[in-house]
């Protein structure tokens, strides 16, 4: 033993011999080993870490709690993993792991950012319930809260003012809020009076003094109360348990501030409670009370008989006791106090405000773990108690440190969606722990999760696909599939409004309006018609019933003048001033009605009708032209027209095309395909039956899934 340990020997010596008392034969051994192994780092810390084992082995804790509890400080912070469980076993490795991890989520408290309202109050929950989340063993948690403890009696005794603020806010902020929820009111009044002492330490020292006597005294006072009823009760024949506690100084110091109340007139400084059988042995018991003391009159509550509007039940009395002192008495049955402390009316509840009904039921767990390990006999076995604490949810941390609660399974690509949906659709990669990982990776609690996102872009189809494992939470798929169905839309709406634009100019109309458009085609808005048009639901009759009404059949485009030109050779076309010329469509362009169209004079075969835009007849003299224009199309007219279609590689295009085509009754001539960077485009030639028949071909192939254009060649 080093000088400074020897110089401290006689405090030491108190702390082991107050830790000892509670340990048993089976657990000395290793107890004082994890001891010796501390000695070689001498200093504050192995006090600190006797301190906090004796603050366990006053809950009764088993030998595993206890040595972690030695080992889990910075006195203990040198010793390699490997000799934790070499030496000690799994069961103690594992609980100083967890401590430590605790540690470093705990740390992330001063760094939390404020939420969109400016509230840290919000992310300070989530973190208390990533600290539930990531513990695996209840005793991980009373053993942080006990060096809490441990850790706030040294800064309230000698810490800078500096220091004794930050602990007091990370008091109340964290760690007393987690003792209140599980229950452990031992912890939880000590980190909440040491806090108010660092805090407001006149606060403190006026509440000490008003308080007639030291703890100690008070609790004999409430002992002496509690027996005196136990005895009142019996004579009564009432079956009931009495127990009893002083009030804390931060709770008096609460209640003061919060009713604005001086401590002379608070009635429930001293308190105790009794459990019943039933609601009738309630009143009964509340008999025996006002008879055995007087009552004060205004001090009445029957939450029976009102519950408060969180369900909460319970007979509350106020009396003058033994030496004049006031006392509260709150009685209730066994029933509504099991609700009160673990269901609707869970105290941590009604002092906090809020809850999560999920983690209602995860901290009424863990408080049975605890009144179990409680009520074991020190002497027995002391297995490890594994908890399964919030199985179906993971908290993980943004680079920011904001803590993120994703359901278990999630994956980085439901991260990217909880924190925007805007990065969700451009994610592309992430890193957790700043290790690259795949989107398939699922996250666990603790992780920082950083997102790779492109500057645009969307989801990918294959994120819906559940066996690739891409999405693991529904909120993130359900606006995978909005994004979907928004894009759809987009793109519907667009080729409606192209069809409708190449309809008007067809027809040789003024551009209508679109509400009134719609409203003459029956539809419920603009959209609604352009997504029918992009649909094939309306076609190029319908617009012609509304855009130009009495008329029937394919309308004819109208020409300056009349004609003086009969029809050509069986193929629908006039040529201005020629009587019955041979005509022929031209194969490098391939005309079909309604495009503009102009002859030109060959030799040998007549007039050959192109296209007005066709390159061919562009190069040749102007006065070999002549002004064409379609007439009626003969019975059963076909016209060649070649096509180009673009869409995404892979995605069984051709099938789909070809497929399409046979549902229009378009016989195919030719077929080509080609492949690049990703997109593929076919090259066809159909035989269409005119204009309107063409328009419904090139509506049907840009309405294909994968089809991003279709345009005549």
């Amino acid at each position: 033993m080093t000088e400074a340990m020897q110089a401290d020997a006689p405090a030491l010596l108190g702390r082991w011999c107050a830790l000892g008392a509670r340990v048993s034969a089976a657990d000395e051994a290793r107890v004082a080993v994890a001891l010796a192994l501390l000695q070689q780092t001498p200093g504050a810390g192995l006090v600190r870490a006797l301190d906090t084992a004796a603050l366990l082995a006053a809950l009764r804790l088993d030998g595993d709690a206890l040595v972690a509890a030695l080992l889990a400080g910075e006195a203990g912070a040198s010793l390699p993993a490997r000799v934790l469980f070499e030496r000690f076993g799994p069961s103690v490795g594992a609980l100083v792991e967890g401590a430590a991890r605790m540690q470093r989520i705990q740390a992330l408290r001063a760094g939390l950012e404020p939420g969109r309202g400016g509230d840290r109050a919000p992310q300070l929950e989530a973190l208390r319930k990533m600290l539930l989340a990531m513990v695996q063993d209840v005793r991980v948690v009373l053993i942080k809260l006990a060096a809490e403890v441990v850790r706030l009696r040294e800064v309230a005794r000698g810490g800078t003012a500096g220091e004794q603020l930050e602990a007091a806010r990370e008091t109340f902020e964290l760690t007393a809020p987690l003792a209140n929820r599980l229950g452990v009111w031992q912890l939880k009044w000590e980190l909440e009076d040491l806090a108010l002492r660092c805090r407001d330490p006149g606060s403190y020292r006026a509440i000490a003094r008003a308080l007639d006597g030291k703890r100690a005294d008070r609790e004999a006072f409430i002992a002496q109360v509690a027996g005196a009823l136990r005895e009142a009760l019996a004579r009564a024949g009432v079956v009931a348990e009495v127990a009893g506690r002083p009030k804390h100084i931060y709770s008096i110091w609460k209640k003061m501030q919060g009713k604005a109340l001086a401590f002379e007139a608070l009635f429930d400084v001293r308190a105790v409670r009794v459990l019943v059988e039933d609601v009738k042995d309630c009143y009964s018991a509340l008999g025996v009370v006002h008879d055995l003391w007087t009552p004060i009159a205004s001090e009445f509550d029957d939450y029976i008989a009102r519950p408060k509007p969180n369900g909460y039940r319970s007979l509350h009395t106020a009396v003058l006791g033994p030496e004049n002192k006031t006392l509260e008495v709150q009685i209730r049955t066994r029933e509504m106090h099991q609700a009160s402390e673990l269901g609707v009316a869970a105290h941590w509840r009604y002092k906090e405000g809020g809850g999560d009904p999920r983690l209602d039921e995860r901290i009424g767990w863990l408080r049975q773990i605890l009144q179990w390990r409680q009520d074991m006999d020190a002497q027995g076995p002391a297995a490890g108690v594994r908890a399964a604490v919030f199985q179906d949810t993971v908290y993980v941390l943004t680079p920011q440190g904001r803590v993120v609660a994703l359901p278990r399974g999630a994956t980085p690509v439901d991260f990217a969606y909880y924190v925007h949906t805007d990065l969700g659709h451009r994610c592309r990669g992430a890193k957790v722990d700043g290790v690259i990982v795949p989107l398939t990776h699922c996250l666990e609690s603790g992780q920082r999760v950083e997102i790779i996102a492109a500057r645009e872009g969307g989801p990918s189809r294959d994120w819906l696909n559940g066996a690739l494992g891409l999405l693991g939470s529904a909120r993130a798929r359900a606006k995978v599939r909005q994004w979907f169905h928004a894009e759809h839309l987009r793109q519907a709406l667009a080729q409606g409004r192209a069809l409708l634009e190449r309809e008007v100019h067809r027809l040789g109309v003024a551009p209508p309006s679109l509400e009134a458009l719609s409203q003459g085609l029956g539809r419920a808005g603009v959209e609604d018609m352009l997504a029918a048009l992009a649909r094939g639901e309306l076609g190029p009759r319908d617009l012609q019933a509304v855009l130009r009404p009495g008329e029937r059949g394919a309308p004819v485009a109208a020409a300056p003048r009349a004609p003086s030109a009969g029809t050509g050779a069986g193929n629908g076309v006039l040529v201005v001033g020629m009587d019955r010329l041979l005509t022929q469509l031209a194969r490098c362009c391939k005309p079909a009605p309604p495009d503009a169209i102009v002859g030109f004079v060959t030799r040998g075969r007549g007039v050959s009708v192109h296209r007005q835009s066709c390159p061919s007849v562009l190069r040749q003299p102007a006065e070999r032209r002549l002004a064409a224009q379609w007439g009626a199309s003969p019975a059963g007219g076909r016209y060649l027209v070649d096509l180009e279609v673009t869409g995404v590689a892979g995605a069984g295009l051709t099938r789909a095309v070809t497929e399409a085509l046979g549902r229009e009754r378009v016989p195919v001539s030719a077929l080509t395909g080609r492949e690049r960077t990703g997109l593929a485009r076919l090259a066809l030639t159909v035989e269409v039956g005119g204009g309107e028949h063409l328009e419904r071909v090139l509506a049907a192939l840009e309405a294909l899934p994968g089809v991003s254009a279709v345009r005549r060649r």
